[in-house]
């Protein structure tokens, strides 16, 4: 039967049309598309810049309950809705992230979609896609090497070794970069200090790139990142060294939204990655604002559970860039309300009504945060051939209590026809006018209360514990002008707490925040809270080791 087929292999039969005709259906003239191949192609600036004067799409947001081993499929329905509104007549396009090879390689498995509802072409799209990763790893380790090149010849700045903030990156999983020394090897090498390696995804200059608005801005933005201080504690930036002109010549291609296809040949950008949990979580603003300049909706997505992806997406890239989104679509799936009702990953298969309604709190929870910002709500069911109709009707009895429709989502096996339902759904919430939306804090709210609200009203959190060189950190801060950012929590995925085990909807915890970082460029300030890991490990059994090329040269073993 066909709906048994796996993902890669009904991307493999993907019907593709020709990227010219992609773009048409968006009216982008084919002399401004940058091909890469016949499957995906660039938008030139030129283009994206000529459509300022048009006015604006509406722009509907796909979040996710906290992400369970059971599966939750935000993309697969992110792309569901967009090919469903395409279905009924709506002129629309798909925002999403490109993926990482760190969980590519690692264990959470690509980024396109899944069963009928996917972003192809799948394979290029989870490996090196158009080299926009690359560019942004090159751009941020050009910016390390010419910092120590700068302190082994003279050091004219006066950086404190010791005080080196830019850390390197790349995009692996790879726990053995997390904290090393460099320069060793006697006066030919330099000066020996302690630094580390970041995930590509976490780099402030991916931060940047998705929240510039053109090339001006990139530079301007790139120029403002702190690279160290002085002895003196005042800042070094990254103009400072000159590396600004270079580092935006390396990324004037990435900064170009890429343009891809549905398997029903609808438009999709897929541009920029920032991890969720460790960054901002959200495709670029440049793809997002010229998609609502080209399309009647936009679906975009953002990263994990809507207290992570969707918070962020509200406080930062909508705050930065003047978005207004319209809706938003919580995804869930009986599997894992269940688990978040204590079933065990093996015993999902089996009815239990009674684990669905104990783990719904985990929904209704992400449903009034969600709320909280002005923004209307509806809630996708994400259908599994397991699903019973006792267990569906449980989930939609919950969320209709809290003053919300649960629709049952059928994309996974059926594409567009199977979510239709849904579709109808966010026309009527993203034309009835109901939306007022507004970020969760002012900007003028000190640091350390921004902190606080998100962990209080997001988290449910009691209390913030930091330790004093933390908040005396965050008053430098705001005493140099930084004030006024928002502030980007970097915490654990799988809970509201900082405890991954924690599920459900809990109440009377804690939020440790360990360290604080300034991403000037960017404009937020990172909070790192609990054991969350800027560097990820590869598992004990990485996808790695069963992906290769088999007999006819097609790729086998990514997901």
């Amino acid at each position: 039967m066909a709906e048994f087929k796996t993902d890669i292999e009904i991307a493999r039969a993907a019907n593709k049309k020709p990227i010219q005709e992609i773009g048409a259906k968006l009216d982008i003239p084919s002399e401004h598309l940058l091909p890469y191949g016949h499957d995906k192609a660039k938008v030139s600036a030129e283009f994206i810049k000529s459509l300022q004067g048009r006015p604006d799409g509406k722009l509907i947001l796909v979040t996710a309950i906290n992400p369970t081993p059971a599966g939750e499929g935000k993309t697969t329905t992110t792309v569901g809705l967009g090919d469903g509104l395409n279905r009924i007549g709506k002129k629309t396009a798909i925002c999403i992230r490109e993926a990482s090879l760190g969980p590519n390689f690692g264990m959470k498995g690509g980024a396109a979609g899944g069963g009928y509802a996917q972003v192809v072409p799948m394979e290029e799209m989870n490996l090196h896609f158009t080299g926009d990763f690359h560019a942004i790893t090159s751009a941020h380790n050009l910016l390390s090497a010419m910092i120590d090149n700068h302190i082994y010849w003279g050091n004219e700045l006066g950086i404190d070794e010791r005080r080196v903030s830019w850390r390197r990156v790349m995009d692996m999983n790879d726990r053995a970069l997390r904290d090393i020394v460099v320069s060793l090897g006697g006066v030919a090498n330099g000066f020996p200090r302690q630094t580390g390696f970041d995930i590509t995804v976490a780099s402030e200059v991916m931060a940047i790139l998705c929240l510039a608005k053109d090339l001006a801005d990139l530079q301007k933005r790139l120029g403002d990142i702190v690279i160290a201080y002085r002895r003196d504690k005042t800042p070094v930036y990254c103009r400072d060294v000159n590396a600004d002109g270079a580092m935006t010549v390396l990324l004037k291609d990435a900064m170009q939204p890429n343009l891809v296809q549905t398997l029903e040949n609808n438009p999709a950008f897929v541009h920029g990655g920032p991890f969720a949990n460790i960054a901002h979580g959200c495709n670029s603003v440049i793809a997002t604002t010229t998609a609502l300049k080209l399309a009647d909706y936009v679906v975009t997505e953002a990263g994990f559970g809507a207290d992570l992806g969707a918070e962020k997406f509200f406080d930062i890239k909508c705050r930065k860039a003047g978005l207004k989104p319209a809706a938003a679509v919580i995804v869930a799936t009986v599997r894992a309300m269940k688990m978040n009702g204590g079933v065990k990953k093996e015993d999902l298969g089996a009815e239990n009504v009674e684990a669905v309604q104990k783990g719904c709190p985990n929904l209704g929870r992400h449903i009034g945060n969600v709320k909280s910002f002005g923004v209307p709500v509806v809630v996708a069911i994400n259908h599994f051939v397991s699903d019973t109709d006792a267990e569906i009707q449980a989930v939609k009895d919950y969320v209709a209590a809290q003053g919300a429709e649960a629709i049952l989502c059928k994309h996974w096996a059926d594409g567009s026809a199977g979510i239709e339902d849904l579709a109808n759904k966010v026309v009527a919430l993203a034309e009835s006018g109901a939306a007022h939306f507004a970020p969760l804090y002012p900007d003028e709210m000190g640091l350390f209360q921004k902190i606080e609200t998100v962990a209080k009203r997001i988290y449910h959190a009691d209390e913030v514990i930091a330790d004093k060189a933390v908040r005396a950190q965050l008053k430098t801060w705001e005493e140099a002008g930084y004030g006024h950012l928002p502030v980007c929590m970097a915490k654990t995925q799988y809970s509201f707490s900082t405890d991954p085990n924690l599920r459900g909807a809990p109440t009377g915890h804690s939020v440790p925040v360990r360290e604080v970082r300034l991403s000037a460029g960017a404009g937020f300030i990172v909070a790192i809270c609990g054991e969350i890991m800027t560097m990820p490990g590869l598992p004990r059994k990485p996808s790695a080791e069963v992906i290769r090329l088999n007999d006819e040269g097609n790729v086998e073993g990514l997901f």
